[in-house]
């Protein structure tokens, strides 16, 4: 009974899924009936409203980058319109491809450079293919040239059908082809462009692929230049007709900079002169290993104008024709050098080869690192021992932290004992008593070494940090270094300290050393150095205005007032008593200080030579910096009148530019020197070096290596020792003898054997005072 029951049940269900079965395929059938009908009657019209709802086509609306332009609305970069060629293979070759030879010909007429062979072959090979580039940054009067031949020659080919339908040649009024008006197309886009080539080009830098900005201003203030591309969407409506949608682009913001380009152009026009008079002046190769010079106004940190030497093209960076790359050998490593001019290692050291014999220009002109060193801005991206350009900021520490009054009078004998290490001054015969002040302005080392001990250890320490070395300045340009790895810390010694009076042992930049002094000379405000003042937009309006910035107070007002007094004297000083006084300009007073530092290594005996300089000397309102690295002169240490004279050069034609006015009256003989300087405008005694020393002396003047810093030094102060009395009747002359075999001079302190015309050591193997 139960299997019965259940026969007749599977027996139902089998009924029931046929019929279910049937009834799905009858709809089934049903809709692809009616979907083909649909399809039929009302296909076009839907798919009309689906593509109405689909990008059609999209081209990107390149931004414009903002331009950059100097204080008194010189641009000095800015981005010009400039086109692609785009082949469209697809519309090219329409018709069966009847409009390809002749849009061809008239192709390669417009852009002779355009090989109209490969372009034919891509076309036949990719008829289904948009977009190809052929031509880049074209210029809008060849693509106006190539629209207009196309017209020209669609008007042509219409008058002649016309001429020959009227003779009743229907044929071959038929058998003329246009040239095609679609098939070519030319993609728009921006061209940085530098109308002043290399002017400022350590300043601006430059602009790679893809609107990167690469070193200075570009690289700094990349995302503020940059703007954000605009779209076209074409679009079919609901008749089927294409309309398009466009999203504007939003162009990127302008830079206003402090920058001059009339005082630049002087700068360079002076650094370009220098380099040339003094190229193979003494050894084969350039004037210097770095030349630099900072224009600032010492009162709100903005740049006037800064440039290095060599410069490069900023239209072509990677163009290194005209840069002298031979004095960069030297930061590539053996195979590298090697492989640049194409020698083996093994044939090097096979036939003793001398491969800086072999560097040239065109061998290194494709290498990276090269390049680089080439385009970094020396001014802020190279530190380097400053030398005596220091020595107004030692003072400044210790008459700021009332280490000393500031009118203390030292001996010097031409050295000082630091334990067993003695440290020459520069004149090694001695000045005798001198004042601080007589000390700065003579840039004696006794005088320096002798403030440093009464200002000790830990006070240098504080103020050389609160004076920014060692510290980012904030300057507004890409590639910036603080040097941090290269200055003294806790660790420092009573030597460190000695040396380190008068700008030796520590590194600094020169963007910190302008920024630094000019707080010591106009009140002790620190401001930060800056290029930018204002951010506008494409229609001008100003987006953002930059204030000067008053960073802190290193020093007080009346310190600062004590320091320019000091360095007034290292300029106005009788020539026989300073070592600025060729860096005044004719007709004006001016204040300063001269450097000479040695550099590592201290065997190879060469020097970085500078001048810094303020004009007027009791109202500074100009400054300005200069660098010479490793000059090319046979006595670099006695050279310092190298960046004294070119300070002077720059600054006799920037003054009257600058509406600064001379005040003082002129001898006959700065007249002639004025006449002659003023001719190549665009709108009494040998400057004497500030650290040469040497080693192994006997000093009347001694300090413990051990010694505690502090007032040991100090005039009158309790504590000090006998080695340090600043008092004249501790002082005895030194006596200048002479060696009996070749009647030079000799070292009164060391007994050495001195070249009369330098007064330095005439046995080359003599060390450095600073190899301690």
């Amino acid at each position: 009974m139960a299997k019965e029951k259940h026969r007749k049940f599977t027996s139902s269900m089998q009924k029931k899924l046929v019929v279910l079965f049937f009834l799905v395929l009858l709809a089934f059938a049903y809709l692809i009936i009616r979907i083909a009908n649909i399809n039929r009657d009302n296909g076009e019209a839907y798919k009309k409203q689906v593509l109405a709802q689909q990008s059609y086509d999209s081209t990107i609306l390149p931004f414009k980058r903002g331009s950059i332009e100097d204080r008194n609305g010189t641009v000095l970069a800015y981005s010009e319109k400039v086109y692609n060629l785009i082949v469209d293979s697809k519309l090219l070759s329409v018709d069966e491809g009847a409009h390809i030879e002749p849009t061809l010909a008239i192709l390669q007429k417009a852009f002779a450079e355009l090989d109209i062979d490969e372009v034919r072959e891509y076309v036949e090979k990719n008829p289904g293919a948009s977009y190809k580039k052929y031509l880049k940054q074209l210029e809008s009067s060849r693509i106006d040239n190539y629209n207009a031949m196309i017209d020209e020659a669609i008007s042509a080919n219409s008058i002649k059908r016309n001429e020959l339908k009227k003779e009743g040649k229907d044929e071959e009024a038929n058998a003329i082809v246009d040239p095609a008006k679609n098939g070519i197309w030319f993609e728009e886009e921006y061209k940085r462009k530098y109308p002043y080539n290399n002017m400022a080009c350590d300043v601006l830098g430059f602009v790679q692929t893809g609107n990167e900005g690469q070193y200075g201003l570009e690289e700094y203030y990349n995302d503020t230049l940059n703007g954000t591309n605009g779209r076209t969407y074409g679009y079919l409506n609901a008749d089927g007709t294409l309309t398009r949608t466009v999203k504007e682009a939003d162009d990127g913001y302008s830079l206003v900079t402090s920058l001059d380009t009339n005082i630049q152009a002087i700068v360079e026009k002076h650094i370009n002169e220098f380099s040339e008079e003094n190229r193979n002046a003494y050894r084969t190769g350039p004037a210097a290993d770095n030349v630099g010079v900072i224009i600032m106004n010492p009162n709100n940190g903005e740049i006037y104008a800064m440039a290095g030497y060599p410069a490069f093209n900023l239209n072509e960076p990677q163009n290194m024709t005209g840069v002298d790359l031979t004095q960069y050998a030297g930061l590539l490593s053996k195979e590298d050098l090697a492989e640049a001019v194409g020698v083996s290692m093994n044939s090097i050291s096979e036939n003793e080869i001398d491969l800086m014999e072999l560097v040239t220009n065109e061998s290194l002109s494709d290498n990276a690192i090269i390049k680089n060193a080439v385009w970094k801005n020396f001014c802020i991206s190279d530190t380097y021992e400053p030398g005596s350009t220091m020595k107004p900021f030692t003072v400044a520490a210790a008459i700021d932290s009332a280490s000393i009054r500031g009118d203390e009078t030292y001996v010097c004998n031409g050295a000082l004992d630091i334990g067993e290490h003695t440290i020459h001054c520069h004149n090694r015969f001695g000045d005798g008593p001198l004042t601080v002040k007589q000390g700065i302005a003579k840039s004696c080392n006794v005088v320096l070494m002798n403030v440093a001990f009464a200002l000790g250890k830990q006070e240098w320490l504080r103020y050389n940090r609160n004076f920014g070395f060692g510290n980012y300045t904030g300057i507004d340009l890409a590639g910036e270094v603080n040097g941090s790895a290269n200055v003294f810390t806790e660790k420092m010694g009573q030597t460190d300290l000695a040396v380190a009076s008068f700008g030796q042992g520590f590194n600094v930049s020169m963007i910190q050393m302008a920024a630094g002094f000019s707080a010591l000379i106009n009140g002790g405000n620190y401001y930060e150095p800056h290029l930018v003042t204002k951010v506008v937009n494409s229609e001008g309006a100003v987006i953002k205005e930059s204030e000067a910035k008053k960073v802190k107070q290193i020093v007080s007002q009346a310190t600062s007032d004590m320091i320019r007094d000091d360095c007034n004297a290292v300029v106005m000083s009788d020539p026989e008593e300073c070592t600025g006084w060729t860096a005044r300009p004719a007709g004006y007073t001016m204040g300063g200080k001269t450097g000479t530092a040695e550099k590592l290594p201290r065997s190879a005996k060469n020097y970085l030579i500078s001048f810094i300089g303020y004009t007027p000397m009791d109202s500074p309102e100009v400054l300005c910096y200069v660098v010479i690295d490793h000059p090319n002169h046979p006595d670099q240490s006695n050279s310092t009148r190298l960046a004294t004279t070119l300070c002077k050069d720059i600054m006799t034609e920037v003054l009257p530019y600058l509406n600064i006015f001379p005040t003082e009256e002129l001898t006959e003989k700065e007249r002639e020197e004025l006449t002659d300087a003023e001719a190549s405008f665009f709108i009494g005694s040998d400057a004497v070096s500030d650290n040469a020393v040497s080693e192994n002396a006997v000093s009347e003047n001694a300090v413990s290596e051990n010694s505690a810093g502090g007032a040991a030094g100090n005039a009158g102060q309790e504590g000090q020792t006998d080695a340090m009395v600043p008092l004249d009747e501790m002082y005895t002359p030194n006596v200048i003898q002479y060696d009996p075999s070749t009647g030079f001079p000799l070292d009164p302190n060391t007994g050495e054997v001195l070249d009369p015309d330098t007064l330095q050591p005439v046995d080359e193997n003599v060390k450095s005072d600073l190899e301690y």
